[in-house]
């Protein structure tokens, strides 16, 4: 039987672990407080052979919204268009001119709230959808999930 901890295979214990009844090896024993010991149980001799273990694939699909790389230029060209000054964009949109100042010069990157602010107002494109796709294969070890599995362990 698999540890449930670390999913080592071999002789197994009933160990009362942080108040937790958890099935583990000799080595994650000693974390806790031995209960009994596991017998392993029975198996049938049809069932001997084991399945040979699946590779499994995952892909994994992302919808990412990005601000455009050029959007100072997007944002100043946009507001020189209507004839405004900083100030009167600022006043339009409940913002400060510091801040579109510093959005113009490219010191600031606008948040997605602020780029929504501005695509309604000066009617431009600044956000950008992008479809990212990662694959991620790995060999299935069994069924059981140990606790191991569920953590990042630090080593």
């Amino acid at each position: 039987m698999p540890c449930e901890m670390c999913g080592k295979e071999g002789n197994v214990l009933k160990a009362d672990i942080e108040g937790a009844v958890l099935v583990v090896c000799n080595e994650c024993a000693k974390f806790g407080k031995i209960i009994s010991r596991v017998r392993a149980p029975i198996k049938n001799k049809k069932s001997e052979s084991q399945p040979a273990k699946k590779q499994v694939q995952t892909v994994k699909r992302e919808l990412l919204q990005l601000i455009v790389e050029d959007y100072a230029k997007v944002i100043k060209e946009a507001r020189e268009k209507l004839g405004l000054k900083q100030q009167d964009l600022a006043r339009k949109i409940a913002e400060k001119e510091s801040l579109i100042q510093n959005i113009e010069t490219e010191k600031f990157v606008p948040g997605m709230d602020l780029a929504r602010k501005f695509e309604r107002f000066l009617k431009i494109k600044l956000i950008e959808q992008h479809e990212e796709s990662h694959q991620q294969k790995f060999k299935a070890k069994s069924a059981a999930l140990t606790i191991g599995d569920m953590l990042s362990l630090k080593k």
